[in-house]
């Protein structure tokens, strides 16, 4: 076999004829590439390896797809400068990505974040979710990545927005008898200024036995990141106008401007390391069976540290001084000066959380003449637990604040002459924990078959079904010492020694960047001492306080050495799912045309029990009851819920080939997507505002007093509806409906050669039931005003847009020019969505408004060499500005927003010899902040101020891979 370009790391596809269909693996129409990219090389066949055979490699299995997607394959992956699939996955054409803390958090296709994921076509979920963590599988261990962006009757129910399928590989997929294969690499984050470790091995072998051909596969790799995030914000909080206790000078700028409340600091940090191992046995007794066994664990740990530092603005009488105007804008301010009025607080929360997840499948494929059957069980079991210890503190006193609310992009404000290194400065405000533990099981079982005819007209039909059976349970409990009452110095608690806090800011505009505060192990290693600190403070304030029930129950909760888990807030839920479906692949010709596409059904019926406990309050005749202080009396309310619908999901698809380069896609597919269990979770909870009412006298810590004014309006409510609220309401909503999309789908590929193509997509989908938490209010005629926050269905909405892509490599040019290769791809998307009709009067039709998190435009590109022993590649990655969140005032948008992200990544191999790699690799090279803004309406017109400014770490990676 001849090879050209380095030697690959994953197996690659001989050269074939890609008129013809890719070969299928376990009877299901979907291509899989590990079956096109694991085929037998003998005789002369030549592969050819790098970032050409990955494009070709993915460009064939669209092509040959019955389906609508997109794919990645391993050594396009491994070539990435990317720690995940999810990081992969945002230079696919037509998907968004979210990120935080350094790594991409979240997946959206078309706009849409309601993701199905499976591994090797089998179902996966993290704990008491629905869905796996895309981040957490390592890029550089994957085979591929396969993106569908319309459904077929036999893949499991995808999302609303489609499914991704992240596939391992398998010893069969490899022709050598033994393979070790894997890399080792290094990364340095130049903002947390830390050195990481990635690295994986795997190891394969097959060979003949008297039983028959058997496969061996182990795969290790373990990912590690430790970083830093620096954020400036400002409140998305912005009133209709100052408290009348706020005084404003110069007199001539007038009180009706707007500023947002509060300004701060939020640093975003820690250290996380993925551990993951994956097995596969494969036994092949006879040339028409197979029997299998797959092993999957994924291991997630995380140490966090994260700092906040906030100071209102406008509470507690402060005083404005030095206000600047904006140039045309008079209700908003450029510049500012704060004194007096509220002190600043800050807090250091440390949190140890962790995953485990475990897959156990296995199956049998037998081809019996024209009849292909499988079968595949699996059972998955996830926990995810999570513990914080936070450690409070706030200022001895009111400092000065400098703000200037529009520089660089964003807000910056510093605290001219504050000593911050004084532990004078600084008081122990108090101290937070809480446990997390989620925990999900079940077992999916799925069997097909897939039969040849002998009708010309219908050559294949496919039947299967699948059960599921779930179980899902979250429980969790806080507790808070609020101690600062007792005006203890910072340094007198037993959390150890103090220290600023790291400075990651970029350049010098944020002022304020540091202030003093225990370390990390200084909170979670005197975790015991701080508990005993707090309990031993709780008795002093109740002794002082003993009518005030919060502080009691506080107390109660600090007696035990563990946090007492909170039994309303917990939730638990079985479910099953039974799915049965039917397909049939169609073809015929007219003329010179050949037409081909699938007609089929598939039918899910999901069964849940969901159960939770909630409280109300206790009436009695009408009457709401108190106990002997005064405080509501609280009943708990144990709620379960029995839920049984039906999903009919329809698919047709249309396939139209006028010549072997040319085809024509026309389909339309209908997809579902089930709340998440905690969503469903039917305890609601009443409670009473135990916030001092209007008109209360209020002793500051600083000895101080302040009368407290009524709420400023909110402008989400109307003018009957404003007020403090008398009792706050929440919690889950069995009734939610599935969200469900109607999906039409066109386009149009043109397929210059192996590895070069052009292609362009349309696609509408007409929507139904956005999942969202919307807050409520209502007058009560027992107990009057209350506020709900619940998830609800949103109404109609609609998403339309368009996919344009293409690549290829220069072969044409002399030379070492012809080593020259592009791909670029860009998505337009306009979607709208109403609001959920029960938050507009019955007289009015919901407005539609911006589908939350959809960008207009993202786009990508790319510029790959490839010559001999050199492979490179630059790319670019970007979207569009979105909106975070609806809320409409006076017709316009009053929420958050984010400005369009941009990321410009490099990665750079060189192969001295056939069986090594040598890597380097820069991510995010030119260090854009992500920046977003606050939206607020004035007379019918939009203002907004920014919101956050985050500067995000550069990585740089050396490595090696290698394969024997």
């Amino acid at each position: 076999m001849a090879q050209s370009g380095e030697t690959s790391d994953s197996p690659q596809p001989a050269e074939q004829d890609q008129s013809e269909p890719a070969a299928v693996a376990g009877g299901q129409s979907r291509p899989n590439a590990a079956a096109t990219a694991g085929q037998s090389t003998q005789g002369d066949d030549i592969v050819v390896t790098g970032y050409r055979a990955s494009l070709g490699t993915a460009q064939q299995i669209k092509r040959n797809s019955d389906a609508i997607l997109d794919a990645i394959v391993a050594q396009d992956i491994g070539k990435l400068p990317d720690n995940t699939a999810a990081e992969s996955l945002a230079r696919v054409t037509g998907v968004q990505v979210t990120r935080g803390s350094d790594e991409v958090t979240g997946v959206l296709v078309r706009g849409l974040p309601n993701v199905a994921t499976t591994f090797n076509g089998r179902d996966i979920f993290t704990a008491e979710l629905r869905r796996s963590q895309l981040q957490d599988f390592p890029a550089g261990v994957l085979a591929g990545l396969e993106v569908y962006k319309s459904g077929t009757a036999d893949l499991l129910e995808p999302g609303l927005a489609g499914l991704v399928n992240v596939r391992s590989n398998r010893p069969f997929d490899f022709t050598d008898k033994v393979t070790i294969a894997g890399g080792i690499r290094g990364t340095y984050n130049d903002q947390s200024g830390k050195y990481d470790p990635l690295g994986n091995i795997l190891f394969s072998t097959r060979g003949q036995t008297a039983l028959g051909e058997i496969g061996v596969l182990v795969n290790a790799s373990y990912a590690q990141a430790q970083y830093r995030n620096a954020v400036r914000w400002a409140s998305g909080f912005v009133p209709t106008e100052l408290p009348a206790g706020v005084t404003v000078s110069p007199a001539s700028v007038g009180r009706a401007f707007r500023i947002p409340e509060r300004v701060g600091v939020y640093n975003d940090s820690g250290k996380r390391w993925r551990p993951a191992v994956n097995a596969t046995v494969q036994w092949k007794p006879a040339d028409n069976l197979e029997i299998y066994y797959d092993f999957l664990f994924q291991g997630f740990r995380g140490r966090l540290a994260n700092d906040l530092y906030e100071t209102s603005l406008i509470n507690n009488n402060a005083q404005l001084s030095d206000v600047v105007l904006r140039d045309g804008i008079p209700d908003q301010v450029q510049t500012l000066t704060k004194t007096g009025g509220e002190r600043g607080q800050a807090f250091r929360s440390t949190v140890n959380n962790n995953t485990n997840t475990y897959q156990t499948a296995g199956g049998v494929k037998w081809n019996v003449g024209r009849a292909r059957l499988s079968t595949d069980l699996a059972y998955t079991r996830s926990q995810y637990d999570a513990s914080e210890y936070s450690f409070d503190m706030s200022q001895s006193g009111p400092a000065r604040v400098d703000v200037n609310f529009f520089v660089d992009g964003g807000t910056a404000f510093d605290l001219p002459g504050y000593d911050r290194e004084n532990p004078a400065n600084y008081r122990w405000r108090g101290y937070f924990e809480s446990l997390y533990i989620a925990k999900g099981d079940g077992w999916q079982w799925r069997g097909d078959l897939e039969l040849d005819t002998d009708v010309s007209l219908f050559p294949r039909l496919q039947f299967g079904a699948r059960w599921t059976d779930r179980n899902a349970s979250l429980e969790r409990g806080n507790r808070y010492a609020y101690t600062e009452t007792l005006n203890i110095g910072l340094a007198d608690t037993p959390a150890g020694g103090l220290g600023l806090t790291p400075n990651a800011f970029r350049g010098d505009v944020q002022g304020w960047t540091s202030w003093l505060m225990p370390s990390r192990e200084g909170i979670e290693g005197n975790a015991a001492a701080l508990r005993e600190f707090s309990r031993q403070a709780l008795v002093r304030i109740v002794a002082a306080n003993p009518n005030d029930g919060g502080y009691r129950d506080a107390l109660t909760r600090f007696s035990t050495p563990e946090v007492q888990l909170d039994p309303f807030q917990a939730f638990f839920a079985q479910e099953q799912t039974y799915a049965f479906y039917g397909q049939a692949k169609y073809e015929f010709d007219i003329g010179q045309v050949r037409f081909d596409g699938l007609i089929g059904t598939r039918v899910v019926n999901t069964v849940g029990q969901y159960r939770g406990r909630g409280t109300l309050p206790l009436v009695i005749d009408g009457v709401v009851q108190n106990d002997a202080n005064g405080i509501p009396i609280t009943a708990p309310q144990d709620v379960r819920v029995r839920q049984n619908f039906i999903d009919v999901l329809p698919n047709v698809s249309l396939r139209i080939r006028p010549t072997d380069k040319l085809q024509v896609r026309l389909g339309f597919t209908k997809t579902r997507t089930v709340p998440d269990f905690a969503q469903l979770n039917p305890a609601f909870s009443v409670t009473p505002n135990q916030s001092p009412r209007p008109g209360t006298v209020i002793t500051n810590p600083d000895g101080s007093t302040t009368v407290v004014t009524e709420p400023a309006n909110d402008p989400r409510f109307s003018a009957s509806l404003q007020g403090r609220p008398d009792y706050f309401g929440g919690g889950g909503n069995p009734n939610l409906s599935p969200l469900t999309s109607k999906n039409f789908d066109a386009t149009v590929e043109y397929y210059f050669s192996k590895n070069t193509s052009v292609t362009a997509a349309f696609f509408y989908r007409d929507l139904f039931g956005f999942f969202n938490n919307y807050v409520q209010r209502f007058r009560d005629p027992v107990f009057g005003l209350v506020e709900v926050n619940r998830p609800l269905n949103a109404g109609a909405g609609r998403i339309r847009g368009v996919e344009v892509g293409g690549q290829t490599f220069l072969d044409f040019l002399p030379g070492w020019l012809s080593g020259f290769g592009v791909q670029a791809n860009a998505t337009y998307l306009d979607g709208r969505q109403r609001f959920p009709v029960d938050l507009i009067a019955a007289d009015e039709l919901p407005p539609f408004v911006a589908i939350p998190s959809l960008s207009k435009w993202s786009y990508n590109a790319a510029l790959f060499y490839e010559k001999d022993k050199i492979s490179t590649r630059l790319s670019y990655n970007g979207r569009s500005r979105f909106l975070n969140g609806n809320l409409i005032v006076d017709g316009v948008y009053s929420g958050e927003g984010t400005e369009n992200i941009t990321r410009l990544d490099f990665s750079f191999n060189y192969t001295p010899i056939k069986q090594l790699t040598l890597t380097f690799d820069a991510a995010n090279i030119l260090a854009q902040p992500f920046r977003n803004y606050a939206q607020y309406a004035v007379n019918g017109e939009s203002r907004d101020y920014p919101r956050d400014v985050r500067d995000e770490g550069r990585y740089y990676g050396i490595g090696a891979r290698y394969r024997f």
